[in-house]
């Protein structure tokens, strides 16, 4: 079974060569993967299931083709699309997962995850996702108009720019021993985040092997997948 894994497109209405080479990617992989795995950040910025705008559609479209050939897609929330619910999910015919998500690959146990519930030295980002992740801000922001939405998502979008460029890069990357601790609480071989938009494979040592932490980059003028299958791993970098 050939894996795939991709995370942090941020596909927006404002850059169609992106999203071109997201739906090239679909029509691609679709014979050649078994499973592809989004790990968040697919969209810049998610207000709401009821967006009908022409990157949705065509972006759903392409899924739900893929979806249909027989590639299994999953995804995992981002920071920037974490609204996105089962209304697209089945209409698009991708499958939800938890963050973190665990599960077996031939005698290696692996978690996927977006990467940002390793950030905990931004404590200030951390705050502001308990936030808006609240059943009772994403009620209320919901029940907004599409305008009022996008209006919304745009200022706090500016503002999350803003606040980052002024924040030490080291605050807003993972905190190693929060990975360490997972990697012992969860006894795990492989974990595949993005995220930090630092492309890398991570060896460690684990209790009685080696173990990797693999980190997605995010897409613009290449692209990253990792691929995993029976017998081999490579995180690839391509342009676009």
């Amino acid at each position: 079974m050939n894996l795939g894994f991709i995370s942090d497109l941020h596909l927006s209405e404002t850059n169609n060569s992106l999203t071109n080479a997201f739906i090239d990617f679909l029509k691609s992989h679709s014979s050649n993967l078994d499973q592809l795995y989004i790990l968040g950040d697919l969209y810049e910025v998610w207000i709401g299931d009821d967006d009908s705008s022409s990157l949705i559609t065509s972006t759903k479209d392409a899924l739900r083709k893929a979806s249909k050939s027989g590639l299994e897609i999953f995804f995992i929330h981002g920071n920037r699309d974490f609204l996105l619910d089962s209304s697209f999910a089945e209409s698009a015919g991708i499958t939800i997962l938890p963050d973190p998500f665990f599960f077996d690959y031939f005698g290696k146990k692996i978690s996927i995850s977006h990467g940002d519930i390793f950030c905990i030295d931004d404590a200030e980002y951390q705050a502001f996702k308990k936030q808006v992740r609240s059943p009772e801000w994403k009620a209320e922001f919901l029940n907004k108009s599409l305008v009022e939405r996008k209006s919304i998502a745009s200022s706090m979008r500016d503002a999350s720019k803003r606040n980052s460029s002024q924040k030490d890069s080291m605050i807003m990357d993972v905190n190693t021993n929060e990975v360490a601790s997972f990697f012992d609480k969860y006894d795990i071989d492989l974990l595949i985040h993005g995220h930090t938009h630092k492309p890398n494979i991570h060896e460690l040592s684990g209790k009685n092997s080696k173990i990797k932490r693999i980190v997605l980059g995010d897409w613009g003028k290449t692209g990253w997948c990792f691929y995993l299958d029976p017998t081999s791993q490579n995180l690839e970098e391509f342009k676009i």
